[in-house]
């Protein structure tokens, strides 16, 4: 039972501490996500301890009174922009704090009104409103209910050969987001690329990127494949991840997004670092790139006297000649009898005595007046009123419409199809990873929401490259954020908010624990006084044993009893000697009841048989 009390209590103080743990999250980011060149941790305590230039001043500081103790602050991190290393297409992060490099659109859309067919939306670079990482700067979407429109031009353009093709960049929706994307665009490269007019119909390779309308959250993966037979393309979009993308949108933190796309036409989306969705250009894209080998011949038509029926009526069935098609479904119950106190003369409703025709009812236009009708009082009392009618049972006899039984076609010829003929159009790509090069990355969105945060593009053919880039800067990012994040007891208190049924499960964590430790506690029940005997761990008397202890106890204590009576005429001077023999008598039965307990016990008889 010790054990259980002991376990109890350790659960309930494990509880209990858990939940007034503050998150350390920050400072483990910080050791495992960085290295030392890349991001200075401060501990402003020791600030305070600094160096040997100063020890006049520490010994004068000695002398006074010591300052109270202070809680240490949370760790912060130091941003240092990162550096690209590595084979790369394009790294920017802002930091000059300048959109030097990027085109804004002046371009118009064609299917859209007037009012809001420009991109006319604005543009800024700057700090997140509540950065946790002072001096990084991002790309930062500033209107709502506006086309936006910016690019910039790669070092070099992309050719897709034997390398893999990684980019990846983050997002921050500062706003949350109501309807809108912010996803990327590879601009195809062709000889009449201009940034300037950039519009959602320049052609693109590849488009990545979130995505998100009403309570649809999208990751987009779309590239244009060319037909090798006509010239045209075609949009080919991955399948939906089977992550939940929620979090992604709605909890305000920077998020990283990666696309792999690799020569084997195996392709890889990540979101921090995680794989949310993977698949094959060949097998996994919609719709398929290559087109079946035979399609329905569009000229077949179905013959006039294709039977598709596989049951039919039986020709030779007649209907039986005592079928009674006109019998009724219900008729009455001849054996209901009319309860006692039926009122036959009383109506179920009679007009209220008590109305009284309105002054302005004018018979002429209204009609003649009567009063309202009420349920008959007199009727309340008695089991019914007015005309008895037999209750309706089902018909026994009742068979309905006569249809003949079904039997199998002989004439079934099955479901008709057209028949195949070879696909004129079919084409085989079995590399579909060798995309249009492109030389541009853009953004193209409309947004109902403002303040998205964009930051550390980054296009490489080089992964190993690209998660180097990521640590140098989305590791920073997440270190920051997690070491400003609020303790446990702060994030259970915040989610109990947003969802008020986390109360009871904390009231249950917290108070079953103690419940069950009150019960083992202060409900055992108390064993009974040990024996003499017990100190033998399967010794306990036996019912014969007490029996006979109990007899020797009485025939001990009838000496005693005679001796202390008043009759007895001893002097003062004998009764210390009395007294000594009277505890060695005491001590001997106590020895020889113990010797006879043993010599009982079933153990003892055991060791005297063997």
């Amino acid at each position: 039972m010790n054990q259980r009390v002991g376990l109890f209590v350790l659960l309930a103080a494990g509880l209990l501490c858990l939940s007034l743990a503050p998150v350390s999250r920050g400072d483990d980011l910080v050791e495992d996500g960085l290295d030392g060149d890349d991001a200075d941790v401060e501990d402003e305590m020791d600030l305070s301890l600094a160096g040997d230039e100063d020890e006049d001043l520490e010994d004068d500081v000695q002398d006074e009174a010591p300052p109270a103790p202070k809680t240490p602050p949370s760790p912060q991190v130091t941003y240092k922009a990162p550096e690209p290393k590595g084979e790369h297409f394009i790294a920017e992060s802002f930091d000059k704090g300048t959109l030097d490099g990027w085109i804004q659109s002046n371009a118009k859309k064609d299917d859209a009104d007037e009012e809001i067919a420009k991109y006319d939306g604005k543009w800024a670079v700057e700090e997140m409103k509540d950065s946790k990482l002072p001096g990084d700067k991002g790309l930062v979407l500033k209107s709502r209910a506006k086309h936006h429109a910016i690019s910039a031009h790669l070092l070099r353009p992309f050719t897709f050969e034997t390398m893999p093709l990684v980019i990846q960049y983050e997002v921050n929706f500062q706003s949350g987001i109501d309807c809108g994307g912010a996803y990327v665009k590879l601009l195809t490269e062709t000889p009449d690329l201009d940034l300037d007019q950039f519009v959602d119909k320049t052609p693109y390779t590849i488009m990545f990127g979130p995505d998100k309308c009403g309570e649809d959250y999208k990751l987009h993966f779309i590239f244009r494949h060319k037909n090798p037979k006509t010239g045209e393309y075609e949009e080919k979009h991955a399948k939906k991840p089977d992550a939940d993308l929620r979090t992604y949108f709605t909890d305000k933190k920077t998020h990283l997004y990666t696309l792999v796309v690799n020569s084997d036409n195996s392709f890889e989306v990540l979101v921090d670092q995680t794989v949310v969705n993977s698949g094959n250009l060949l097998t996994d894209m919609t719709p398929a790139v290559n087109p079946p080998a035979e399609i329905e011949d569009p000229d077949d038509h179905k013959p006039e006297d294709w039977d598709e029926r596989p049951k039919i009526q039986d020709p030779d069935s007649v209907k039986p000649e005592d079928w009674d098609e006109d019998a009724p479904a219900q008729i009455p119950d001849e054996s209901a009898v009319k309860p006692d106190g039926w009122l036959d003369d009383e109506p179920e409703y009679i007009g209220d005595p008590d109305a009284i025709k309105p002054e302005d009812w004018d018979e002429d236009m209204d009609g003649e007046w009567e009063a309202p009708q009420i349920p008959n009082p007199a009727c309340e009392t008695a089991p019914g009123c007015g005309t008895w009618k037999r209750p309706m049972i089902d018909n026994p006899n009742y068979k309905g419409k006569w249809k003949p039984p079904m039997i199998d076609n002989p004439n079934y010829q099955g479901v008709w199809k057209p028949r195949k003929i070879p696909n004129p159009a079919y084409f085989e790509d079995l590399h579909p990873y060798k995309m249009s090069p492109f030389s541009a990355l853009g953004l193209e969105l409309w947004s109902m929401t403002s303040d998205i945060f964009f930051d550390n593009f980054f296009i490489t053919n080089d992964r190993n490259a690209a998660e180097r880039w990521a640590s140098d800067s989305w590791g920073l990012k997440k270190a920051a954020e997690g070491a400003a994040e609020p303790g446990l007891a702060a994030q259970m208190l915040n989610a109990a908010e947003e969802r008020p049924w986390l109360w009871v499960v904390y009231v249950l964590t917290v108070a079953l624990p103690l419940i069950l430790i009150f019960v083992f506690c202060c409900t055992g029940k108390k064993k009974s006084s040990a024996s003499p005997a017990e100190y033998k761990k399967t010794d306990e008397p036996q019912p014969d044993v007490k029996e006979e202890e109990e007899e020797e106890e009485e025939a001990e204590e009838a000496p005693k009893a005679e001796k202390n009576s008043p009759g007895t005429d001893k002097s003062e001077d004998e009764e210390p000697a009395e007294e000594e023999e009277d505890e060695e008598k005491e001590n001997t039965a106590d020895e020889k009841l113990e010797d006879d307990v043993l010599r009982r016990s079933p153990r003892s008889r055991k060791l005297r048989k063997e």
